[in-house]
């Protein structure tokens, strides 16, 4: 296995509830400390439709195991370089020495 350079920071970001005083929001807000990950683009496509388009960004981010990181799940997103990314799999590499999280980034223009 050929050894991973960690030279991104990424920030996880879990779901909740807000009330306003007016109703409930569905907002992510920061879950711990940026940890450091490595980064790879996988596949990059956009499509247009009436008018709008949808350009999307799939992305596999790889990070040590630590409870932290074996804490996140499909329902949190990563945050790194100014994209928002959705979590579509958790993986282990190994034997639970480092996960790889496969993400999509979806930016609607």
């Amino acid at each position: 296995m050929s050894r991973v350079r960690f030279d991104r920071r990424i920030q996880a970001r879990r779901f909740g509830l807000v009330d306003d005083g007016f109703q409930e929001e569905e907002v992510f807000t920061d879950h711990g400390d940026p940890i450091w990950a490595a980064r790879v683009d996988m596949n990059a496509s956009e499509k247009a439709d009436a008018g709008w388009v949808n350009a999307t960004l799939a992305t596999r981010f790889v990070v040590k195991s630590t409870s932290f990181t074996r804490d996140l799940t499909a329902k949190d997103q990563i945050a790194s370089g100014g994209l928002e990314y959705e979590i579509i799999g958790i993986s282990e590499i190994g034997r639970r020495y480092q996960l790889q999280i496969d993400c999509v980034a979806l930016a609607e223009q």
